[in-house]
């Protein structure tokens, strides 16, 4: 079975784009640089960003739905990305390296399943997920700081 991992839409955040440290402070976004390889992965384009790269670390209600399932969690966004992540059976670098937990909604937004996977190891448990009618769409989460990756669909 096919599947579809999206990032985010840029959109959304380019209004933040290049806003002073004051006004994005009114908001309750800080900036970051990256210092590493590693370790600021981006949910626009779902890669880490490189170092010297600016990065935004925001609120981000990715689970809108008004069920007990609703929740948001701090997020980075790179400032200048402007195109979403979107692929077919293809798993971006910054998740297949990263433990990983997959969470399974159907299409009233309550979670049916959920598990903990490598990375590297996420496309069985994807496809896994995925083999149950009732699954609409996955959220993939990185395990250690349980912040939102990305979103997973059938393709």
């Amino acid at each position: 079975m096919s599947f579809r991992i999206t990032g985010l839409l840029p959109a959304l955040f380019m209004p933040l784009y290049g806003l002073s440290e004051e006004n994005l402070a009114e908001r309750g976004i800080k900036r970051y640089i990256a210092d590493s390889n590693q370790g600021y992965p981006d949910r626009i384009e779902l890669r880490d960003a490189e170092p010297g790269e600016s990065l935004l670390l925001l609120n981000y209600t990715h689970q809108p739905a008004d069920t007990p399932y609703r929740a948001s969690h701090a997020i980075f966004v790179r400032e200048g990305a402007n195109t979403a992540y979107d692929d077919i059976d293809l798993i971006p670098t910054a998740l297949r390296i990263r433990p990983l937990s997959l969470r399974a909604f159907d299409a009233n937004h309550m979670m049916l399943r959920a598990d903990l996977t490598d990375g590297g190891e996420m496309e069985t448990l994807i496809k896994t997920f995925l083999a149950n009618p009732a699954v609409a769409y996955i959220h993939a989460h990185y395990a250690k700081r349980g912040c939102y990756a990305a979103r997973i669909d059938r393709a």
